[in-house]
């Protein structure tokens, strides 16, 4: 499989990922996922970082393009390995996942391109949603899950 020309599933190398930290009124932006790894898990909004395109750059697109939100990235929160193998040992997935810290600037929440659903959640409603192991300690490391 191939998304915007680079091969995700079963890769040659490891793959760069962003994601983005968006907070709004005691809430954070998230969208539940359409597409592998971790579908159907909520999670920061983001996706596979372009060639020639800024970690920052790339958070912001993918965070307007998965929720419709723009946002002003800023500063490298959060790093993680997503590696996934299948059951002969092979990488079906390799990621290395780059969360940045971003200031909404304008939108309405909504699920497109990979996301099937985007909005805004409470710490309260985190608790209650199926979310990847890593979204959850990118949460509870800025403070906003206890």
């Amino acid at each position: 499989m191939s998304r915007g020309g680079k091969k995700r599933e079963y890769p040659d190398h490891p793959v760069v990922g962003v994601g983005a930290v968006v907070l709004r009124e005691g809430r954070v932006l998230l969208v539940k996922r359409g597409v592998e790894p971790r579908r159907g898990l909520w999670a920061v909004p983001g996706g596979t970082l372009r060639l020639g395109e800024t970690l920052s750059e790339g958070a912001e697109r993918e965070t307007y393009e998965e929720t419709g939100v723009r946002v002003k990235a800023g500063e490298v929160i959060y790093v993680f390995d997503l590696i996934e193998k299948d059951e002969e040992g092979r990488s079906r997935f390799h990621f290395v996942v780059v969360d940045l810290e971003a200031e909404y600037v304008d939108g309405e929440a909504k699920g497109a391109d990979d996301a099937l659903e985007a909005r805004w959640v409470s710490p309260e409603e985190c608790l209650l949603l199926p979310m990847s192991a890593n979204t959850v300690k990118l949460l509870r490391a800025r403070g906003f899950l206890p």
